[in-house]
Formats: C-alpha cells, structure tokens, sequence
C-alpha cells in the first residue's frame, strides 16, 4: 500500500537493507544532477529540513566518509557513509543505521528517493519535502 505524501509516495518495500519505507518523488531533474546533490554535504542544510550544518572533510561522500551533522538546530551527531555505489548511498549517525538515499534514472528526468528505517516511520513527512528541496536545487545546477 502506497500513502500519498503531496508530490510524493511512501511504502513499505524491501530494499538492500532489509524492508524500509520509502519515500519517492519524480522529479525532471537529471539523475546525475540529483546524485550531485544527494551527495554533496555542502548542500544538505539546503535540502534537509533536520540538518541546519554539515562538519566533514569530504565535500562528496562516499563509502567511509565520516564527519558530524548538527540537528534540531543544537545537536551535533556523527555519522559515517556506510555504502556509496549505482546511484544509492546509507550511513549511520550517532551508530545507528539511518536513511538510505537514492536516485533511479527515467527517460525524462528521474526519482529521487529515501529509505527508512521502519520504527521511523514518522520521518516519512521530512523526507518527502527533502525530495522537493533536492529537485529544485538539482534544476538550478542543470
């Protein structure tokens, strides 16, 4: 079953890490425009309602990047890339396995989603305005 979030869907599907919601919006963004934002820690206080700053030293992550995001506008927690490949990558803040984040290529344009943990379902909401705010910074780099 699929739920409705505005311009976004959310359901339970089984991913690479076992059954996750996740949440998807189509965006007309270009899929490697999308990446480049998904992965570039300089643009997540942009596009993540719960991250107000990013300390890392990798600009673009990958797998073993580490560093700390602040949350809740106080917060600082750690965090480390725990997979980065085909367009998708995951990590664990403050230990714990957190988002997945992908992109799916379209013919025109392409998806770009989160996969999240079930027990924070809650977060679904977040997520999806997180697809909107990456779709309209992705477009501003085509």
């Amino acid at each position: 079953m699929a739920l409705g979030l505005g311009d976004a869907t959310a359901a339970l599907e089984r991913t690479p890490d076992g059954r996750r919601l996740v949440v998807r919006r189509e965006t007309a963004a270009a899929a490697a425009a999308v990446w480049d934002v998904l992965t570039d820690t300089h643009c997540w206080p942009a596009w993540g309602p719960s991250v107000s700053a990013v300390d890392c030293s990798d600009r673009y992550v990958e797998r073993g990047t580490t560093g700390r995001v602040r949350v809740v506008g106080t917060v600082w927690l750690p965090f480390e890339v725990t997979a980065c490949r085909d367009y998708r990558w995951t990590w664990d803040v403050a230990r714990l396995p957190a988002t997945g984040h992908f992109v799916e290529e379209r013919d025109e344009g392409a998806v770009v989603g989160f996969e999240i943990p079930p027990l924070a379902s809650a977060y679904a909401p977040v997520c999806a305005r997180a697809c909107r705010r990456i779709e309209t910074i992705a477009d501003g780099r085509e």
